[in-house]
């Protein structure tokens, strides 16, 4: 027998394909295609890409936001360049040193700025720190979008964010994890956050928002793909079936599904967190921003919620706990996690 869970919020990557993902793989699996990504429905996907960030930018589909981070960081680097990253970056913190490995030894230089968000000033100091020849050359800022924490790059931050990457011949990356999630918070479109903000590369990820799996790199500057595909059939993320990837993001793209699964799971978060006013020993560690959220609460509500079998992330030291929605966590299942931290602090007074 296979073991069930019941719906948790450790994180996004729990949750199912949505149904429109899922129904689309079946419809599309009826045709023949050809292979590696020359068949219709992936130059399909391509161009309904270019029409949602409204410009002729570079595609490629890849399985997973670790090989979308790490071979598009090895484009704009070489291995004497460095990396300019938050210190809770993904790509510091959840990448296994891929970002080093497939760029042949990129340096990270990591900031320390407040809510996992770069600052001007963090880049001014990292970028001038040493200008000998001993020390690796910044070559790139990397942003995550939505941040590791929840937080949000505003349009206006990533504008002042570009002016000083400029001053410093410096291209930016985006690690767009919960791209779509900041997309529905801040209410603007894919363009006006990305492109025209000054971001070189987005790595979009679908896999969080209803996907199976299947992430897309953009580059926005054609320049920086050179070659991109090369690094994509070398790192094994040239599907030879490349259709099923494709045929994900059609559906995603159709009807504006992408944005609905996010906005549902960005209203959860501020569902839960609303839930949460009633506790006053309960504290948010981070503003509730997208679709995570961080609390602070006293050591034996967290135990007792791992007793009651909720799974959830505690890396942010004792006493904290990170919760993700997805698109279909529920109201239901809030209310549970909710009713079972009611009875923590019960339990607590009875003693």
């Amino acid at each position: 027998m296979y073991e069930k869970i019941d719906e948790q919020f450790a994180s996004d990557n729990y949750s199912q394909i949505c149904p429109e993902v899922l129904n689309k793989i079946i419809e599309l699996n009826s045709d023949n295609a050809q292979a590696y990504g020359n068949d219709y429905y992936t130059k399909y996907a391509a161009d309904k890409l270019r029409e949602l960030f409204e410009t002729d930018c570079q595609i490629f589909f890849v399985f997973n936001g670790t090989a979308a981070n790490s071979l598009s960081l090895a484009a704009l680097c070489q291995s004497y360049h460095s990396i300019i990253c938050h210190e809770l970056a993904h790509i510091e913190t959840d990448e296994c040193g891929a970002p080093e490995f497939f760029s042949n030894g990129s340096k990270l230089l990591l900031a320390h700025g407040k809510h996992a968000k770069l600052t001007p000033e963090d880049i001014e100091h990292l970028a001038t720190k040493r200008d000998d020849i001993h020390y690796p050359k910044p070559k790139v800022v990397s942003l995550t979008q939505s941040t590791e924490v929840g937080t949000i790059y505003t349009i206006d931050e990533i504008k002042k964010i570009r002016e000083v990457a400029d001053k410093h011949k410096l291209h930016i990356h985006m690690d767009g994890a919960r791209f779509a999630n900041a997309l529905v918070s801040l209410d603007v479109t894919p363009a006006e956050l990305t492109w025209k903000a000054g971001v070189d590369v987005l790595c979009f990820s679908g896999t969080k928002n209803g996907m199976a799996m299947g992430e897309v790199v953009i580059f926005f500057n054609h320049d920086l793909a050179e070659d991109f595909a090369y690094r994509c059939k070398q790192a094994g993320q040239l599907a030879s079936k490349m259709k099923f990837i494709s045929a994900q993001w059609i559906a995603l793209l159709e009807n504006d599904l992408w944005k609905k699964n996010a906005k549902h799971a960005n209203a959860m978060a501020q569902y839960f967190k609303n839930s949460l006013k009633e506790f006053n020993e309960i504290k948010l560690k981070f503003p509730v921003q997208s679709n995570s959220v961080f609390i602070e609460a006293p050591e034996y509500v967290i135990e007792y919620l791992k007793e009651k079998d909720w799974i959830f992330y505690s890396f942010i030291g004792a006493g904290g706990a990170r919760f993700v929605f997805s698109w279909n966590s529920s109201t239901a299942r809030i209310d549970q996690l909710i009713n079972d931290i009611k009875e923590a602090f019960k339990k607590k007074q009875e003693l």
